[in-house]
C-alpha cells in the first residue's frame, strides 16, 4: 500500500522587505565633528593679516596659500538655528549630524543638508474606504510627527515628507477597514464610538510604517468621519429609527414602572378594591396616557364598567 505524501507546510509570511536581498539602508544618526565657529573666524582673520603682509612686502608667490585656507574655512562655517540640524556628507560619505544650535566650524569640502527636527503636523485627504461591514465611509486624520533620526530621513528614503504622507494614508485605510462605522447597542469597537482606541491603533500603525525613515509619531487623531454620500441618507434613517426604538423602549419601561407603582400604592392604602378586570382596564388606560405621542383627551364614564 502506497502512502500519501504529506504536503510541505506553507512558510509563514515574513515581515521584512520583499526583494532580491531585502536590503535596507543601514545607517543611523551620529554626531559630527564640529568646533566653535569663532575659531574659524580667527583663522580667517589670521589669513587676512597674512594676505595683507604678503601684499605689503611684494611677496605674491605665496599669496594663494592664505587665500585657499581662508576660502576653505569660510566654506566650512555653518549656522544651526534652534529646531534645525545639519547633516554633513564628505565626498559621498555620511560623517555625522550637527544637532546643537549655534555657530559651528565643520569639516571643509563637505555637503550639508538642513533637516528640521521640529514637531510637524498635517491632515490627510478625505479618503473613501469600506469599513468592516462593507459600508463606504469618508475618513481623514491629523498626524503629528517629528524627525528622530536625521541620517535615516536623509538617506533611507528619497523624500521623507512625502513618505510620511503616503504611509499615513495607507495606514488610515487599513485601520478603517478593520472596524465598523458603528455597532448596535455599543458592543465592540467602532470608528465612531471608540475614537481613542482607533487613534491608538492608527498611531501604532503609522509609526511602524515610517520607522524606516527615522520618523517618530507623536499623535494621530481622526478629524473627519462620515458615511459616503451614496448611503448617507439611508444610514441617517437607520440611526433615526434606532433612536426612536430606543426612546420608545425607555418610555415603555418607565410607564410599566409607574403603573406598577400606582397599583401598589392603591393596594397599600386600601383606597379602592379592584378586581382583575378593573386592574386590566386601569393598566390599559395608564399605558395609553403615558406612552402616547399626543396629550390624552379625558373621557368621564358616568356608568358602570359592566354595563
Amino acid at each position: 500500500m502506497s502512502s500519501v505524501p504529506t504536503p510541505a507546510p506553507t512558510p509563514a509570511p515574513t515581515q521584512g522587505p520583499v526583494g532580491h536581498q531585502g536590503v535596507l539602508v543601514d545607517i543611523t544618526q551620529r554626531p559630527a565633528l564640529a568646533l566653535n565657529g569663532w575659531f574659524g573666524v580667527i583663522v580667517v582673520a589670521v589669513c587676512g593679516a597674512a594676505i595683507a603682509y604678503l601684499l605689503t612686502n611684494d611677496t605674491t608667490g605665496l599669496l594663494w596659500l592664505p587665500i585657499l585656507v581662508a576660502a576653505l574655512v569660510l566654506s566650512a562655517l555653518v549656522v544651526v538655528p534652534p529646531g534645525q540640524t545639519q547633516v554633513v556628507q564628505f565626498f559621498g560619505r555620511y560623517v555625522g549630524t550637527v544637532g546643537r544650535s549655534g555657530f559651528w566650524w565643520v569639516l571643509p569640502l563637505t555637503i550639508r543638508r538642513q533637516v528640521s527636527i521640529r514637531v510637524r503636523n498635517f491632515e490627510t485627504s478625505r479618503l473613501k474606504v469600506n469599513d468592516a461591514d462593507g459600508n463606504p465611509v469618508e475618513i481623514a486624520a491629523i498626524v503629528v510627527w517629528q524627525v528622530a533620526d536625521t541620517a535615516r530621513s536623509t538617506y533611507a528614503v528619497d523624500d521623507y515628507v512625502n513618505f510620511v504622507t503616503v504611509q499615513a494614508e495607507s495606514a488610515l485605510r487599513h485601520v478603517a477597514n478593520t472596524h465598523p462605522y458603528d455597532v448596535a447597542e455599543g458592543v465592540g469597537t467602532s470608528l465612531r464610538g471608540s475614537t481613542d482606541v482607533v487613534a491608538g491603533e492608527l498611531a501604532a500603525e503609522v509609526a511602524q510604517r515610517v520607522s524606516v525613515a527615522g520618523v517618530e509619531i507623536v499623535e494621530v487623531r481622526i478629524s473627519h468621519l462620515a458615511y459616503a454620500q451614496e448611503i448617507a441618507q439611508a444610514m441617517l434613517r437607520r440611526q433615526q429609527a434606532n433612536a426612536v426604538v430606543a426612546a420608545r423602549s425607555r418610555i415603555v419601561e418607565g410607564a410599566v414602572g409607574m403603573v406598577e407603582m400606582a397599583l401598589a400604592r392603591l393596594a397599600e392604602h386600601d383606597i379602592v378594591d379592584l378586581d382583575e378586570e378593573r386592574k386590566a382596564s386601569m393598566v390599559s388606560n395608564l399605558l395609553v396616557v403615558l406612552c402616547g405621542d399626543q396629550p390624552p383627551s379625558p373621557v368621564v364614564n358616568a356608568g358602570s364598567l359592566y354595563t
